[in-house]
């Protein structure tokens, strides 16, 4: 049953609530391994990707934008939904990074790829850390309005207990990068 992980569950009967242009809601009846039935509500999400530019100065580039889901605005790392067919993790993360900083990166590095809210969410994120970054032009999509802020690793503690990094990719990216340097001269 289930794959035979403890606590696994068998789909039973399964129904879609809504179908929107990016999420799916989909509500599962499912077999527990008791033998009684139970009701699963799940968010379909085609996952996404992040990025945490470090530049050799230490700093890393940030952006802020209003979430409209948060009612306010966030500092975030560059992120983006999985939604273009066919395109890998790392090429959707270097055209995001490109997208919403302008900056490309000669190197990306996986970190994690991790489920951002598995208990009623299928998204996951696959995470990396740019570095060897070049400055060029962003070129946002037309309902996204994006400032584009350079931080210093030392800063990001208070930034944190300020409220102002509030969202999971950047304060698990943020946490992972932190061990890590850009490389001289990139």
């Amino acid at each position: 049953m289930g794959g035979g992980q403890p606590g696994s569950e068998e789909i039973v009967r399964s129904e879609t609530i809504y179908a929107g242009k990016l999420l799916t809601l989909r509500r599962d009846q499912v077999r527990l391994e008791s033998g009684r039935e139970a009701t699963r509500e799940v968010v379909l999400h085609p996952g996404a990707v992040a990025v945490v530019p470090l530049l050799p100065n230490g700093r890393v580039v940030m952006v802020r934008q209003y979430r409209h889901a948060a009612g306010r605005a966030l500092l975030e790392i560059p992120a983006g939904t999985l939604d273009q067919q066919g395109e890998s993790a790392e090429d959707a993360v270097a055209r995001e990074l490109q997208e919403e900083t302008g900056y490309r990166a000669a190197h990306l590095a996986p970190l994690v790829t991790f489920y951002t809210a598995p208990g009623f969410c299928t998204e996951r994120i696959s995470l990396f850390l740019a570095t060897g970054l070049t400055r060029g032009e962003q070129t946002m999509m037309d309902d996204e309005a994006i400032m584009i802020e350079e931080i210093a690793l030392a800063d990001l503690p208070a930034l944190i207990a300020r409220g102002e990094i509030a969202d999971a990719k950047t304060l698990t990216g943020l946490l992972l990068a932190q061990n890590h340097r850009s490389p001289v001269g990139a």
